[in-house]
């Protein structure tokens, strides 16, 4: 993608000629080739972002470009109304009293230099800030009433930033330029941006770091810029054209508001916040499944009205759920009426539904990937140790059980057919179908918009054409968005 630096001052911005394009304000709004270009990243550095101004129609126009901009006229009205501005700032407020407990008066004014500030101790609340204002240059000002509160935010120039700070501002614009998303290279020049979210400290992430590495390394083969993000990101999710999440998705939680602004930010994504509200629900997926009368454990939906009622409808043991239930966390096997009670009341504690279901027991599982309405891979889950599931998170030594990876020709027949079946209905994205196969029957347990793709494992038959498949699909559907066909 190309990286245009915008600006009303091409002479004050020479300092960057070596690693960017610098075109003058005026051209980009009036010559033709830019308004037809398209995998254009604009940095706008005019002097004013004042409504109607040169700055402000290089913003307004490059997003009717489809451009990547920044700031957004989104973020420059954010700035202009300090009501808002300090509403959003609020995002960090503990941030801002950590970082600013040592300063001794009531104001204090923080200069952001594309999201670096020149002391070293401020360094953190000005990438925090940056994060929630993507403006390249912008000043905040501080006033201390029992606690610091955000009293102003300012855009500002090269004009008014003082001779001792030229030097920083000179590394900050090099640092920023030159980051890996914002490189082009003559002689391959990629024209997309992909970022996929990961969660460092997760302990059970759907991808491990071996599989993270293949599915970078197969982006950047078919095209892609990849830059890992995490939930701290947020604000800069839009000057990314596709979003893989690689971190265990939920409906109240950060990964769905990554998704979905993606989506409204016009980016591919993976997972698709649809799916995610789907799939993360197994009251959703029992209404689902039944309504489509397709096979599954014989299920009641308990509330606190109803939940006497149904105790008996199912033989003992039985099995009880949290609707938003993953990785076999909040998933329990009851054996009895008394222990039925013990943990359904626990359970109400967390939800207003539980989910009872009829206990399978089985070896393993069966769990079919399927991408873009297409078996994708196929592998065997046994159960844990001396456990009926295949985690087990109670032991310390042996927490999952062995697996099995098949060529998806060699699965029954009945088994994708169910998957391809029941995966049709939530989207034509990647999941994961669970499926028990008992006496020749197929039932379906549940489908994962976030399946595990792990080194040696899932990717075990496939190799890298399994990274490969997820990406081409992200690379097709970009092309999509960018030819205005989605």
């Amino acid at each position: 993608m190309q990286t245009l630096l915008v600006t009303d001052q091409p002479e004050l911005w020479q300092f960057t000629a070596a690693y960017t394009d610098i075109i003058c304000a005026s051209d980009y709004i009036a010559k033709e080739d830019y308004s037809l270009g398209q995998s254009i990243r604009v940095v706008n550095l005019c002097q004013s972002y004042k409504y109607q101004s040169l700055g402000y129609y290089v913003s307004l126009l490059a997003q009717a470009r489809n451009h990547k901009i920044l700031p957004s006229v989104t973020t420059i009205q954010d700035l202009k109304n300090q009501a808002i501005a300090k509403v959003i700032s609020t995002e960090i407020d503990k941030d801002i009293q950590y970082y600013l407990k040592e300063l001794k008066g009531k104001n204090f004014t923080l200069s952001v230099y594309f999201g670096n500030n020149i002391a070293k101790r401020y360094e953190c609340i000005a990438k925090k800030l940056h994060q929630l204002f993507p403006a390249p240059l912008f000043r905040v000002e501080f006033h201390f009433q029992k606690k610091w509160i955000v009293k102003k935010i300012n855009t500002i120039s090269i004009n008014d930033i003082p001779e001792p700070h030229l030097e920083f501002l000179k590394e900050a614009a090099y640092n920023y330029f030159t980051k890996k998303r914002f490189r082009h290279a003559k002689k391959y020049q990629r024209p997309y941006d992909l970022a996929i979210l990961l969660n460092p400290d997760e302990k059970n992430p759907p991808s491990d770091n071996k599989a993270i590495e293949k599915f970078t390394k197969v982006a950047e083969e078919i095209g892609f810029n990849v830059s890992h993000i995490e939930k701290d990101d947020f604000k800069s999710l839009s000057e990314f054209d596709a979003l893989l999440i690689r971190e265990t998705t939920s409906v109240n939680h950060h990964t769905y508001r990554f998704s979905r602004k993606a989506m409204a930010e016009g980016l591919a994504v993976i997972d698709d916040p649809v799916a995610i509200l789907k799939c993360a629900n197994k009251v959703y997926l029992a209404e689902l499944l039944q309504k489509h009368k397709i096979s599954m454990p014989e299920t009641r939906i308990l509330s606190r009205q109803n939940a006497d009622k149904h105790k008996d409808s199912l033989q003992y043991p039985c099995v009880l759920k949290i609707p938003d239930s993953a990785f076999s966390y909040g998933v329990v096997k009851v054996k009895s009426q008394e222990e039925f009670k013990d943990k359904i009341n626990e359970f109400w504690k967390q939800s207003d539904l539980v989910i009872m279901q009829q206990y399978m027991p089985s070896d393993f599982d069966w769990r079919i990937g399927v991408l873009n309405g297409e078996a994708l891979y196929a592998c065997k889950y046994y159960m844990a140790k001396d456990h009926w599931q295949i985690y087990n998170w109670d032991s310390k030594d042996e927490s999952e059980g062995l697996f099995e990876t098949l060529p998806v020709e060699k699965v029954p027949k009945n088994v994708i057919e169910t998957a391809l079946r029941a995966a049709k209905f939530i989207g034509k994205s990647l999941y994961g179908v669970d499926l028990k196969e008992i006496d020749g029957k197929v039932y379906v347990i549940e489908i994962n918009d976030n399946p595990s793709i792990d080194a040696g494992i899932e990717d075990k038959v496939l190799g890298e054409q399994l990274y490969r498949a997820v990406i081409e699909k992200l690379w097709t559907d970009v092309r999509k968005v960018h030819n205005n066909e989605l």
